[in-house]
């Protein structure tokens, strides 16, 4: 059974899915080089060269990667100066790159189940005890949360964003 659609939006046909913020992060972070980008943030990478050499991308598309997660705020830049060498940047994550952590292993994690086959390659554990980790959907005060169980409503606080210049 789906997710139940409260109050003005129980009716498909009487609203818009405009401004819709799983549209706005597709945007921001949905590619292929942009989430594997991450996902070597996520792993310790944070030069550029190591970027380019594991995901095996061209550096013309690194770039322009490294480019929009800075200028969006998911990374930020921090120079750095081997010795000898000239002062270059390393990517580092934000807290808004952090944040979009459980989105990530959410994803490996789905793949895990429904792609690879018996065992999945990587295991994904708190570090200090060796519990596995796991992503899931839990309210406030930690009870878990199914799709059947899920409810949707419109936020009174939100409001629509006024059009921009030229914007109609």
């Amino acid at each position: 059974m789906p997710a139940v659609l409260e109050g003005p939006l129980a009716d498909l046909s009487a609203w818009k899915t405009d401004h819709c913020s799983l549209v706005k992060a597709l945007e921001l972070v949905g590619t292929r080089s942009t989430l594997l980008i991450l996902r070597e943030a996520y792993y310790g990478t944070t030069r550029f060269s190591g970027f380019a050499r594991r995901i095996g991308i061209t550096e013309t598309v690194v770039a322009r990667q490294l480019r929009q997660l800075t200028e969006a705020g998911l990374l930020a830049r921090r120079p750095y100066r081997d010795e000898g060498g000239r002062t270059r940047d390393e990517y580092v994550l934000t807290d808004m790159g952090r944040d979009l952590l459980p989105v990530v292993i959410g994803l490996m994690q789905w793949a895990d189940k429904h792609l690879q086959g018996r065992q999945p390659p990587l295991q994904y554990v708190e570090h200090g005890t060796g519990d596995p980790v796991t992503v899931e959907l839990r309210t406030g005060d930690g009870r878990k949360v199914e799709l059947d169980d899920l409810g949707i409503r419109l936020n009174p606080d939100w409001r629509r964003p006024r059009p921009q210049t030229g914007e109609h």
